[in-house]
């Protein structure tokens, strides 16, 4: 409340300094322009007598002379208008204009009815968040109740052996295995998660970071989209042994942007938003979150725009006749190979470029670009992940 006040006080002080010039009552100003000539012979007299051109008594008549004009002049002055005072309706509608604009911009670009946080509290604030934030169990408690997945009663049946048999083999990866899978399948999150977390139990050591990043997917759903702190330990150790791990980027970004921290979601993120597979659930959940990450945190980003044929084009044209599909193709193709070598671009449209060509059957093409896009994007592990996957695919690699 006390904000509000001291808004509407400055807002009114403004209004009141602006609008002060217009209520000042009506002025004249005296103006003749012939006593400034009467003063002025006045002074040559002086100069005259003293150079002794001029005898005493002339001298003296003509001051006296001279004196009775410069008394009738300041009796006859001229007085000239100026602005008088504004009405009281225009001021009041100054004032309104003034108060609907500053509470306009207000509103548009502050935060109304949000409390006072500096940055040094709200850094504070977030790590708290992130502390005391409920457990993966907690989390799937509170998580709302899942749509059955309509499964036919010859797979339930199955379904009903697998829970039974897996527990009485604790050292079978693969019946566990299984059981995590068709259980992620029914979206029974939390038992996948369960069954996940105990197959990496039987690997150990030899525990991929695919099988980590699954057993993640699965308690992520099964709290509704939380990272919880269990999940975020096993994310941890994938991003330990893969630092440019893009789902464990994503996630880790998720929790940062939950616990209002987003420039570190926004910087967890850029990469692979960018340069990622449009494909990958990762990559397009990023894309869809990274602006407003960029705006919470104080950062002007827009994404780049993703152009050039995509895979869903290419699978379009398998209506058309041979020679429009070929002719589709390859405009679109020869547009994207055009752009990228005037304007650039994310590795996202390389890489679409490189696998556009090799499904083409130019593979030189393709190797051409290949080349062209490790040069470019070497340094850069997502965009080098991407790349590699498209030459696979157009055949340049073994």
């Amino acid at each position: 409340m006390i904000f509000w006040l001291i808004c509407v006080v400055l807002t009114l002080g403004v209004a009141g300094i602006l609008a002060a010039p217009l209520l000042r009552t009506a002025q004249t100003e005296t103006v003749n322009p012939d006593i400034a000539v009467y003063k002025a012979q006045l002074s040559e007299i002086d100069r005259d007598l003293e150079r002794g051109i001029l005898p005493e008594a002339e001298a003296e008549r003509a001051r006296v002379e001279i004196a009775r004009r410069l008394l009738a002049a300041s009796k006859a002055v001229t007085t000239t208008p100026q602005s008088g005072r504004a009405s009281p309706l225009l001021m009041g509608g100054i004032t309104i204009a003034i108060c609907a604009l500053t509470f306009g911009i207000y509103a548009y670009l502050g935060a109304p009815g949000y409390d006072d946080l500096p940055l040094e509290t709200r850094i504070a604030t977030s790590d708290e968040m992130r502390e005391n934030r409920p457990s993966q169990a907690a989390l799937e408690a509170l998580a709302p109740p899942r749509v059955p997945v309509d499964a036919p009663q010859d797979f339930m049946d199955a379904m009903d052996q697998l829970r039974t048999i897996a527990p009485m083999r604790p050292d079978d990866p693969e019946a566990w295995s299984r059981l995590a899978y068709y259980e992620g399948e029914l979206r029974n999150f939390a038992a996948a998660a369960a069954a996940q977390a105990h197959l990496l139990d039987i690997y150990g050591a030899e525990a991929t970071i695919d099988d980590m990043r699954l057993l993640v997917d699965f308690q992520v759903a099964a709290a509704n989209g939380f990272v919880s702190p269990e999940a975020e330990a096993v994310i941890r150790i994938i991003l330990d042994r893969d630092p440019q791990n893009i789902g464990a980027r994503y996630y880790l970004g998720s929790l940062y942007n939950m616990t209002d921290r987003p420039d570190f979601a926004y910087q967890l993120w850029r990469d692979f938003a960018e340069n990622g597979d449009l494909n990958s659930f990762y990559v397009t959940s990023a894309r869809a979150q990274i602006e407003d990450a960029a705006y919470r945190a104080g950062i002007d980003y827009s994404l780049p725009e993703v152009r050039g044929p995509s895979a869903a084009d290419i699978a379009n044209a398998e209506n058309m006749t041979e020679e429009d599909r070929a002719a589709m193709i390859n405009g679109m193709v020869s547009g994207l190979a055009d752009r990228l070598a005037s304007e650039g671009g994310p590795a996202s449209d390389w890489a679409r470029l490189i696998a556009a060509y090799g499904a083409l059957g130019e593979t030189d093409n393709a190797r051409m670009i290949w080349v062209e896009a490790q040069e470019v994007f070497g340094p850069n592990a997502d965009a080098m992940v991407i790349l590699r996957d498209a030459a696979q695919t157009a055949g340049l690699l073994e």
